[in-house]
C-alpha cells in the first residue's frame, strides 16, 4: 500500500464532486478522501501501486492544481 498527500486548491464539495469520477477510475486507487481546510485542500490517496504521477494527472484532468506533499508511506 502506498499512501500520498496532495496539496490542491479545491475547496467545496462541488469541487470534490468533479474530481470523484477521475480519481474513480483509478483502478489501482483503494480509497481517497480530501480534508477542505483552505488555502490549501489536503487530498489523502491510498493506492495499490505506486504510480503519483496518474493521480496527479486525474487531478488536472478535473481542472483542479495539485502538487506533492509528503513521500509515500
Amino acid at each position: 500500500m502506498y499512501t500520498y498527500k496532495f496539496k490542491t486548491n479545491m475547496t467545496c464539495q462541488h469541487c470534490i464532486m468533479t474530481v470523484t469520477p477521475f480519481l474513480n477510475e483509478l483502478d489501482f486507487v483503494d480509497h481517497w478522501q480530501a480534508d477542505l481546510n483552505p488555502p490549501n485542500t489536503v487530498l489523502t490517496v491510498v493506492a495499490d501501486e505506486d504510480r503519483p504521477g496518474e493521480i496527479i494527472d486525474a487531478v488536472v484532468r478535473a481542472g483542479y492544481s495539485i502538487e506533492k506533499v509528503a513521500e509515500r508511506s
